[in-house]
């Protein structure tokens, strides 16, 4: 029988975790510090950073860096090699929704929506991909979401971006899984975050979101730990161009 351990182990592993400063990003750069990973937090905001090292402990180094500015991302990709080496795991947790509806969507909301959600992923995986296949062994996680496959209300330049996620995993997994390398992605139903907050500040419609689901609530932190941590480490090495829905059944009703 496997060593359920070693496992969902990601100890000695290093990680780059975007959008590490907040939200799901934070959550998931904790849990893999606190899990024996050296973990590499990329987000805007300095301060915010330097609360999440705080609060994850571990082995940790925060690289204040704006994910808008695509042209700067080969060198952001050396500033996450030199504090632990080339990456073990990739978690491309940062993003933003707009909300604009379709009528009112801007090229400058577009631009943006596109680049954080869906261009940064791609292009900072390639750049950090060689060291993944120097070593035979890689995990690649992307962030999906409901908006992968279901329409919402001032979603167009969201849906849109999420929707090429799911394209964009499987396209990943085409190209370097024969390396060792697999690449999944993570879609998390309503989470209460920054992201979200427009959605639970209407507590009518949040509790409309829980009713939609098949467990009857809304998604907590922790509910993102195990599903992480799997696609993170040697249980999921089967595992790759998949898109994993953590929403409490809510796609499924």
């Amino acid at each position: 029988m496997a060593d359920s351990g070693y496992l969902f182990s990601v100890r000695g592993r290093v990680a780059c975790v975007t959008g590490a400063s907040s939200g799901l990003g934070r959550r998931a750069a904790t849990v893999l510090a606190q899990a024996g990973a050296q973990v590499v937090g990329v987000a805007r905001r300095a301060d915010a950073l330097a609360e999440w090292q705080a609060e994850a402990g571990g082995e940790t180094h925060a690289i204040p860096y704006d994910l808008s500015d695509r042209d700067g991302l080969e060198g952001l990709a050396r500033q996450v090699v030199d504090p632990f080496g080339a990456p073990d795991i990739l978690v491309h947790a940062a993003g933003i929704n707009t909300r604009q509806p379709a009528d009112e969507v801007t090229p400058e909301g577009w631009d943006i929506t596109l680049t954080l959600n869906l261009s940064v992923p791609f292009f900072l995986s390639q750049y950090l991909v060689p060291g993944m296949k120097a070593r035979g062994w890689g995990r690649i996680v992307n962030f999906a979401s409901l908006q992968t496959t279901r329409a919402f209300p001032g979603g167009i330049a969201y849906g849109a971006s999420k929707g090429g996620v799911a394209q964009m995993t499987r396209a990943m997994a085409e190209a370097w899984s024969p390396h060792g390398i697999t690449a999944n992605a993570l879609g998390p139903g309503f989470f209460r975050t920054e992201l979200t907050a427009p959605v639970f500040a209407d507590p009518e419609r949040a509790a409309r979101n829980a009713a939609q689901t098949c467990i009857g609530r809304n998604g907590e932190p922790e509910d993102l730990d195990g599903p992480l941590l799997f696609l993170c480490s040697q249980a999921s090495a089967y595992v790759t161009g998949q898109v994993l829905m953590v929403d409490g059944g809510y796609t499924a009703k």
